[in-house]
């Protein structure tokens, strides 16, 4: 059985909101009801687009708190299926600069 979620929702004006729960139903309830989070709250309604469930909850916390730090670009191909794509998009782009 599963224990923790990791998910990623759409807010109103379309940004993105990570976070990770031991009951996914009741805690997209909460955040539609303006009770999840003080940014969500701010943002409703919000839209599920994404979700992984995990044997234990502190995975799924870890996943999420990884999650928060990619780029918009990265979490869009995590919820497409592109899990091809997400390697390139987290290598960090250096010019050479030749003196």
């Amino acid at each position: 059985m599963k224990k923790g979620f990791t998910y990623i929702l759409e807010c109103y004006y379309g940004s993105y909101y990570t976070g990770s729960t031991s009951n996914l139903e009741l805690r997209l309830q909460q955040h539609n009801d303006g009770v999840g989070t003080n940014y969500t709250a701010r943002r409703l309604p919000v839209k599920l687009l994404y979700y992984e469930a995990f044997e234990r909850l502190d995975y799924a916390f870890y996943i999420e708190k990884q999650i928060q730090g990619w780029s918009r670009k990265k979490k869009e191909a995590l919820m497409n299926g592109a899990n091809d794509l997400l390697p390139q998009l987290s290598k960090k782009k250096f010019e050479i600069v030749k003196l």
